[in-house]
């Protein structure tokens, strides 16, 4: 192959440190990219999750870390020890090892600077040394359409300075007609030139599933869902009418946990740390139950599924909430606040979501895996 030839290569970098929706929309976005003709170099820094990043991709993993709580106030190693500056300094020396060995011409770094400040010990580096490139690669930050509003003074004017020194493009994965950065993140207009949006970052449509439920409740990652996996099993006896019921616990619910929820649950309530079908069966399923995250939305949207969301909210967290509001407006959800949760509050707003009329086409943007693939290539070609 001829150095005209080349496919283009993108280093992205994703950290997820609770759930897996972050992984889990950037190897939907690495995977289409890989489609489209660029090389993908994939970069992850949290606790492996089965299937992801998926086949095809180049995968580099830093020592994993997460976050001790909901809170996201400190970050850990995979033995649950808080990090210290040499584990910290043997991340960055790793990072910046692995962008030299890949030589990219396009860098991704999910969510940083609008978010994931926990890890800008290693990030600022990387921006640095990338700034002393020759040549410079595109840079670009990978945000989903809804963020965490901040309540720091000056964390917003800071966020602006850094994407006006390092940053070529903001691409978010989302939908401007359902949100706009602005909706969320008041400086949007000073880097207005910089934001693509690309559309929602949804699955293809599922197959038809080989085995049907009712009911599919889903707690994402699982780290924080087991209040919502219980009221809905101690829920599903109010519920008669209903015979087959869904559990999907998610990988990171605590063993102890999940060992109690599959005791305690009836013949007519399955549970699951995972389901690879679990798109296939929102497609088959009367109603969704589950919290408001991007990938779970997005999920629910393209299986044309109702859906009772739950936001989480813990550590005052707003993003799913706002995104939750919209879609309840839209009629496409019903909503339940996550401090009123419980077997009688579940059941009867499981009952006002199937009520909701059956979702028919879904008016909004949903290839946005395939969007950031035609934005980065003519952010490329125009360069």
């Amino acid at each position: 192959m001829t150095e005209m030839e080349k496919r283009p290569c993108v280093f992205f970098y994703v950290q997820h440190l609770l759930g897996i929706g972050h992984i889990a929309r950037a190897s939907r976005v690495a995977n289409a990219l890989q489609a489209d003709g660029f090389d993908v170099v994939l970069v992850t820094g949290g606790t492996p999750v089965p299937g992801f990043p998926g086949d095809g991709i180049r995968h580099v993993e830093l020592p994993p870390i997460a976050v001790s709580d909901g809170s996201f106030s400190g970050l850990v190693d995979s033995a649950g020890k808080p990090v210290d500056e040499a584990f910290k300094n043997l991340r960055t020396d790793m990072l910046i090892g692995a962008y030299h060995g890949a030589k990219p011409d396009i860098v991704i770094i999910e969510a940083f600077p609008f978010g994931r400040r926990q890890v800008r010990f290693e990030l600022l580096p990387l921006l640095d040394e990338i700034e002393d490139s020759e040549p410079r690669p595109l840079v670009m930050t990978s945000l989903r359409d809804i963020l965490q509003e901040k309540t720091k003074p000056g964390r917003d004017e800071e966020t602006v300075s850094l994407v006006k020194k390092h940053f070529d493009a903001v691409l978010v994965h989302g939908d401007p007609d359902f949100a706009r950065l602005e909706d969320t993140f008041p400086l949007a207009d000073e880097i207005s030139q910089r934001i693509v949006y690309t559309g929602l970052v949804a699955p293809l449509p599922p197959p038809e599933p080989v085995e049907k439920f009712d009911i599919v409740v889903s707690a994402g990652g699982g780290a924080v869902g087991a209040a919502l996996i219980r009221a809905a099993l101690e829920a599903a006896p109010l519920l008669p009418s209903i015979k087959s019921w869904c559990l999907v616990t998610g990988p990171n619910m605590p063993q102890m946990d999940f060992d109690a929820i599959s005791a305690e649950a009836p013949d007519n309530v399955s549970v699951f740390r995972f389901r690879k079908d679990f798109a296939s069966l929102l497609a088959g399923a009367r109603l969704s139950v589950s919290q408001a995250g991007y990938n779970t939305v997005c999920d629910i949207l393209q299986a044309k599924c109702r859906s009772l969301l739950i936001p989480f909210a813990a550590g005052g967290e707003t993003e799913q909430s706002a995104r939750a509001e919209r879609l309840a407006r839209l009629g496409l959800a019903q909503v339940l606040e996550e401090k009123y949760i419980s077997a009688q509050s579940m059941a009867e707003a499981i009952q006002a979501a199937l009520a909701l009329p059956e979702p028919g086409k879904i008016h909004l943007d949903l290839d946005g895996a395939a969007g950031t693939a035609r934005a980065l290539r003519r952010l490329y070609d125009e360069r």
